[in-house]
């Protein structure tokens, strides 16, 4: 079947967001007196959400007393902050014009909230045909519904998407919704050979040969 729609996961797939994450994290423990991680360390949390960075960062679980405060407050850090580095991967702009100049639908399903999700593409000026966020629906990734959901808005098959993603979760949302899944070694994720892809792309050029 013909390819009419690729959709998108959002942060280490389609924009680099996790210099402006890291930013926000290392912010606040300089707020709280604490020395600033290493940006190789936060990277990888990124696309596990803010919870998870303030895990890692203040070395605490959700139980801690503090835990929901530091969590409003790195939110509020990054929201001022949400476009001063993040940016399309290099190839991503080329890659849109083209997949615009031949009717293809693009969207982006992600676990992001809709508020920042829309302020980001605001920001840097992306208009997806349609968007899908971690709290549109009632389930987020791995579960397939955000995916069916986008296919429905589009009123296009799910045999005729392609998911692009560099997370765990995105194979197996995809997977679950019946679309070719596209695993990327550009983000932020360590590909491994038991997420079940149907393909394996290095570039972001590599994902237009699936067309």
């Amino acid at each position: 079947m013909t390819i009419n729609t690729i959709l998108f996961d959002l942060d280490g797939t389609l924009i680099d967001t996790a210099p402006d994450l890291a930013f926000a994290l290392n912010s606040l423990l300089l707020e709280n007196n604490i020395e600033e991680k290493p940006y190789e360390k936060i990277k990888p949390l990124v696309a596990f959400g803010g919870k998870a960075l303030i895990k890692f960062g203040f070395d605490c679980d959700e139980s801690h007393a503090e835990f929901t405060n530091r969590h409003q407050r790195i939110l509020e850090i990054y929201t001022d902050n949400i476009d001063k580095s993040s940016k399309t991967f290099d190839g991503i702009d080329a890659l849109l014009n083209i997949i615009k100049q031949q009717k293809v639908y693009w969207g982006i399903v992600t676990n992001k909230p809709e508020n920042l999700t829309h302020l980001l593409l605001e920001k840097l000026d992306l208009k997806p045909d349609v968007v899908v966020c971690g709290d549109t629906l009632e389930y987020n990734k791995p579960h397939p519904a955000p995916l069916l959901y986008a296919c429905a808005q589009l009123g296009v098959l799910p045999q005729s998407c392609l998911f692009v993603g560099d997370d765990k979760n995105d194979m197996v949302a995809g997977k679950n919704a019946n679309i070719k899944t596209v695993a990327v070694t550009y983000g932020y994720g360590n590909v491994e050979s038991d997420w079940n892809y149907d393909y394996l792309v290095d570039q972001v050029e590599e994902i237009l040969e699936l067309i």
